[in-house]
């Protein structure tokens, strides 16, 4: 603790006696100046105690004592036997009148001898302040790495700072510490989501210091304490190291996260080039044995709160996952649900074939996707045909304008070209089954496919022009 007055009054070496301001006593000093001069102000910075012998005294002890007073000057050291034989009575009478304790110091005690007592209890408070800090620190980090570490951490750091303390999440519940001041957090948490940052302000008679915690940008909790009394630079180390703990404590888990991810992700690679057997080993070791073959392989897409459920529930079976690309990867011995996502699913396969079976759900996800189905099978799109591979988007233009102007003629009611067509093409070309099916002569049909192959400007007798045509029939059905 810094040095008062009070302390320097009280050692007897010294022979100080208080002549005003004796209730003020309690104020520190943060240092010692000697001046005779009659404006010393702009040689202090606040907090000193200002020896002097009076040599000023001729130009008006008032007016220096009020320069004094509002420079912020602990006290005035008033050195008798020299200049003066006592402290001057006007002297006396202006410092209390402003509240500034005089300290007379007799002629036998040299001002070096109080120099060098202030100097000393400096440096003994600091010295105490840095191993206050230094034991403080110690606790914080032994608490940290015990089990449920973030309230050690809380509960040491509100011990040594003898301050409450509280630990916020990035929504403002609590994790740990004094949830009764919470109301005096909420009003000045959003300030914080912009980024990291600091902040200190008073409320209720407490002066209370918040700080974010988290690596980077991402806001992980927050971290608030208050007293009533400032926090001391020392105080302030002890506040950082207990921060720097908690963002260690909440980071962890993430890394470990993104390491896991990234090595799943190499495995699958493994897999892919063959190496079973080395895979099969290094996940049975981690976290079980891999699916018994023949096995399918999963492709889901959508949501990232969906895709961590299904990695939940992959954790809770057999199956292994892993990221890919966007998607998320299983290999599974049987298939299972995954609510709230696109999911392409492969024919059983071995590990040996696990690269064709992965290109089989690439393509079922793909028509998952577009048809934003929860499933498709490879299986069963294989037996939908080509046009389940399509993009119906893309084949949407190709269809309409391939049949634009059949669609045009028939709009004007001269002829059904389009009903034609679909039923010719539907019995290979052959010209009276094509016009039973349509109710009309076969005459009839053959003047209606020829007005088509005008309008299209294409030779009807083409293999390659009737499978467009039907392929543009299909996909305008």
């Amino acid at each position: 603790m810094t040095p008062t007055l009070a302390a320097l009054v009280d050692r007897p070496e010294l022979g100080l006696v208080v002549r005003a301001g004796a209730e003020h006593l309690n104020r520190p000093v943060q240092w010692v100046h000697t001046s005779e001069l009659a404006d010393p102000t702009a040689f202090l910075e606040g907090g000193e105690l200002l020896l002097t012998t009076g040599l000023w005294v001729r130009s008006g002890a008032a007016a220096y004592i009020g320069r004094l007073h509002e420079a912020g000057v602990a006290g005035l050291g008033f050195g008798t036997g020299l200049t003066h034989a006592s402290v001057p009575a006007a002297v006396i009478k202006a410092a209390a009148a402003v509240g500034l304790p005089v300290i007379e110091v007799p002629r036998p005690v040299p001002f070096i001898a109080i120099s060098k007592a202030v100097a000393k209890a400096v440096a003994a408070a600091e010295y105490a302040a840095v191993t206050r800090a230094y034991q403080a620190q110690r606790a914080l980090t032994s608490a940290a790495v015990r089990p449920n570490g973030v309230t050690g951490v809380t509960r040491q750091l509100s011990r040594r700072l003898d301050a409450w303390a509280v630990l916020l999440d990035p929504r403002g519940q609590v994790l740990a510490g004094d949830s009764a001041v919470l109301d005096k957090l909420r009003a000045e948490l959003p300030r914080f989501h912009a980024g990291p940052a600091s902040l200190t302000y008073e409320l209720d008679g407490d002066e209370i210091t918040v700080q974010t915690l988290g690596a980077g940008e991402r806001i992980r909790g927050f971290l608030a304490v208050g007293r009533a009394t400032r926090l001391t630079p020392a105080d302030q180390q002890v506040l950082t190291t207990a921060a720097s703990l908690l963002t260690v404590s909440f980071e962890r888990p993430h890394a470990v996260e993104a390491a896991t991810r990234r090595l799943r992700g190499g495995l699958l690679r493994l897999l892919l080039a063959g190496e079973t057997e080395l895979v099969a080993e290094i996940a049975a070791d981690l976290w079980g044995e891999l699916p018994a073959a023949p096995v399918r392989v999963l492709l889901a897409a959508g949501p990232a709160r969906a895709r961590q459920a299904a990695v939940d529930r992959a954790e809770d079976s057999d199956a292994f996952h892993a990221p890919y690309r966007d998607s998320l990867l299983l290999i599974v011995a049987d298939e299972v649900a995954l609510p709230g996502l696109n999911v392409g699913v492969s024919d059983p396969a071995e590990y040996g074939g696990l690269d064709r079976a992965l290109r089989q759900a690439e393509r079922a996800l793909a028509a998952a996707v577009r048809a934003d189905v929860p499933v498709v099978r490879f299986a069963e799109l294989a037996d939908d045909g080509v046009l389940t591979l399509v993009d119906p988007q893309v084949a949407g233009v190709f269809a309409d304008r391939l049949l634009a102007p059949l669609v045009e003629h028939d709009a004007t009611g001269r002829g059904e070209l389009i009903a034609s067509l679909r039923a010719w093409l539907a019995h290979n070309g052959q010209w009276d089954p094509a016009a039973a099916a349509l109710g009309v002569h076969r005459h009839t049909l053959r003047h209606r496919l020829a007005k088509v192959g005008q309008l299209l400007g294409r030779d009807l007798d083409s293999a390659d022009t009737r499978a467009e045509l039907w392929l543009a029939l299909r996909l305008r059905a």
